[in-house]
């Protein structure tokens, strides 16, 4: 049996959860095994984006004894868009402004 971690945040709570799966135990099957969705229920587990230590993995990832499984809420905004508007703020708040 392999010990893991479950682990999920929203801006207002988190949560870490340990479970013991079986070996070979494909990673949304272990999410589902945890009780991770209790405290969760608005978790989209067959369609969210899983993680293992902040790096995004494939569904056939092979968990190891001591693995946190960290589940990705959707984006709500482009963060390269996001980026860009903030450049652009940038400059137009230093146009007309500047202590040359």
């Amino acid at each position: 049996m392999l010990i893991i971690e479950v682990a999920y945040a929203t801006p207002f709570k988190q949560k870490i959860v340990e479970c013991e799966i079986e070996p070979g135990t494909p990673l949304r099957d272990a999410v589902k095994s945890s009780s991770i969705l209790q405290h969760f229920p608005e978790i989209e587990i067959d369609t969210c984006d899983l993680g293992v230590f902040g790096k995004v993995v494939a569904a056939q990832y092979a968990l190891t004894d001591g693995d946190r499984i960290e589940i990705y809420r959707p984006l709500i905004a482009d963060p390269k868009e996001i980026r860009r508007q903030r450049a652009e703020m940038g400059l137009k708040t230093k146009k007309g402004g500047g202590d040359a």
